[in-house]
């Protein structure tokens, strides 16, 4: 069989069945949707059965080679039409027919390709740990053949080309590499499965360099793959590799538009998941500004949350030492792609710093950047359709200004700032159902309360400054201050239950957070200004019930103090300085009696 034309017959056969499961199949109608998976298996069995009939003539190595591509075929054909089972026997004679010979130049791409097809056969049985034996081992028989030979190997396609159809060793090449990349593509999802999250991010990183290298990749796709890494990277506050990651996210996306479809007739649905992926990302580079100017902020912040001026000083002096050297050394290690790419990631890198700011004219730069993203995603996430997602972006959007605020010296416009804040996230809360989103509505509800307590304490470090407090002054003050009052009210009116009992005892989520409010409503009272001393009581008596709340509530639950500890401690001093000051107001107020 091996001259002629029956040769070239079940070569044909074997060609046919691939194209029908590669091209034609997804061309079946939803009521046959593996039509030409079937039709594909039927074709490959004929084969087998030519095979085994010219099994006793024929070179027994050669043979058993060409009938592991087929078992490795017909192992992918049932795995693709959901029998599990009946794939996993082929993929398994397969690898027993290749063992002896799996790190040999005809065998050993087959080998891992069956290994990464076990790997995935076992994912989807969601046997994490048998598909992680199955992924390192061909990971190991790689590295193994590439130090051993390292020659291009065949690819299995070739078991049924005549010679002169053979492939050139660069395609040869590709394709094995390919293959590879695969299996760590694979690796990186069971790693991240098994909650290995840093060997994850590392897999995920080769396989994202590797396919740029090799051009096997779907622009859409790996963009989105390098911006969910650029996320790792910033759990890990390594702002530098974050930024490229999304930087390149960035670049490799814009290929979306210019690369052809399988299908060129692109659907409205199609350009609406591209428009979707775009904002998705748009929504890392939003975390990437936040994490970057909060993360500067924490380095920054004395003891009462107060930039730092001598702080600051040092670490203006000690960045100008380190950065250039860092960057340096560790650029080399994550850079992705050829030439042409690196150049329009490094022109996308520079639009944004990855280095702490360190005053306001750098805060403001990054600023400006998270906020051209927030529009970014705003324009796909509208509050039509996507309610959550477009609330988060907003709340995005306030905590980029309340970072922003933190560089900024002047009280006045500091205060504008949390004005914005409020302005964006009012109309928002007032539109909104708790009944439906009552988390999301509790967010609202203690950010609005402490943006105005933060405004609060501006106008009165503003008044202190003035010899005289005027009355405006003073109606702001105690406006801000009742603004903040009802929102953390509100915020605890949700916490009751249906018949408006405030609960015994706090869920552990909204412990900090319920006591945090009492605190700051008890401060609240205590600032309102009122020349009434009857009112000024009145403030005095309910300032010390919230006061006395936390301290009574942490008595009963001893556990609550770590939460707290801080406020805690005031509401303590609070409790026992108070009494005193009402009554001398008391007794100012009745001198007879």
């Amino acid at each position: 069989m091996a001259a002629g034309g029956g040769w070239a017959a079940v070569c044909e056969k074997f060609r046919t069945a691939r194209t029908l499961s590669a091209v034609e199949s997804r061309k079946d109608p939803e009521t046959e949707p593996y039509r030409s998976k079937y039709s594909a298996r039927a074709l490959l069995q004929e084969v087998k059965q030519l095979l085994s009939a010219a099994e006793e003539g024929g070179e027994a190595r050669v043979l058993a080679v060409r009938r592991a591509v087929l078992e490795y075929e017909l192992g992918v054909n049932h795995t693709d039409t959901e029998e599990l089972s009946a794939g996993e026997e082929h993929l398994q004679r397969c690898t027993q027919l290749l063992e002896p010979h799996r790190l040999s130049t005809d065998c050993v791409s087959l080998y891992i390709q069956a290994q990464n097809n076990l790997g995935i056969l076992w994912s989807e049985r969601d046997e994490i740990k048998t598909a992680q034996t199955y992924l390192e081992s061909a990971e190991a028989l790689y590295n193994q053949y590439m130090k051993e030979d390292g020659n291009p190997p065949l690819d299995p396609s070739e078991h049924f080309m005549a010679e002169e159809e053979k492939l050139t060793d660069q395609e040869r090449s590709k394709r094995f590499e390919k293959a590879y990349t695969h299996t760590l593509y694979y690796l990186a999802q069971v790693y991240q499965h098994l909650e290995m999250i840093e060997k994850a991010a590392q897999y995920c990183h080769t396989t994202l360099k590797r396919q740029l290298e090799y051009c096997g990749y779907y622009p859409v796709e790996w963009a989105l793959n390098a911006a969910t890494l650029s996320q790792y990277y910033l759990s890990k506050q390594c702002f530098m590799e974050s930024r490229h990651c999304l930087a390149a996210a960035s670049v490799i996306f814009s290929q979306a538009g210019q690369v052809p479809s399988a299908e060129d007739n692109e659907t409205e649905q199609d350009q609406q998941d591209l428009r979707q992926r775009k904002a998705e990302i748009a929504r890392c580079w939003i975390k990437y500004c936040l994490n970057l100017l909060q993360s500067a902020r924490k380095l920054l912040e004395d003891n009462i949350g107060e930039l730092d001026p001598d702080r600051q000083m040092e670490l203006k002096a000690q960045r100008k030492k380190e950065e250039d050297e860092k960057e340096k050394g560790r650029k080399k290690a994550v850079l992705f792609g050829t030439s042409d790419i690196c150049d329009s990631v490094l022109a996308m890198e520079e639009k944004v710093s990855s280095v702490y700011p360190l005053d306001f004219q750098e805060a403001r730069e990054i600023f400006l950047v998270g906020q051209n993203y927030v529009q970014e995603a705003k324009e796909f996430f509208q509050v039509d359709g996507y309610v959550t997602d477009h609330i988060e972006i907003v709340q995005d959007h306030s905590a980029l200004f309340k970072v922003l605020a933190f560089f900024e010296e002047d009280y006045e416009r500091r205060c504008k700032m949390h004005k914005r804040r409020i302005d964006m996230l009012e109309p928002i809360y007032a539109d909104l159902n708790p009944q439906y989103y009552l988390l999301i509505s509790r967010q609202l509800q203690f950010e609005l309360a402490d943006t105005y307590y933060e405004m609060m304490d501006l106008k009165v470090a503003i008044g202190n400054r003035l010899e005289e407090l005027d009355s405006h002054t003073i109606k702001k003050i105690n406006s801000l201050a009742q603004l903040a009052i009802k929102y953390y009210e509100l915020f605890l009116d949700s916490l009751r239950n249906p018949d408006k009992v405030f609960p015994e005892e706090l869920e552990e989520d909204v412990l900090r957070p319920a006591m945090v409010a009492k605190f700051h409503i008890a401060r609240l009272y205590g600032k309102l200004i009122t020349s009434d001393s009857k009112k000024q009581l009145e403030n005095m008596q309910t300032s010390l019930e919230y006061y006395t709340f936390l301290v009574d509530y942490c008595e009963k639950y001893p556990d609550a103090v770590r939460a707290i500890e801080t406020e805690l401690e005031l509401s303590k001093e609070m409790v026992s300085l108070l009494p005193t000051r009402m009554e001398r107001l008391r007794a100012k107020l009745c001198p007879f009696i």
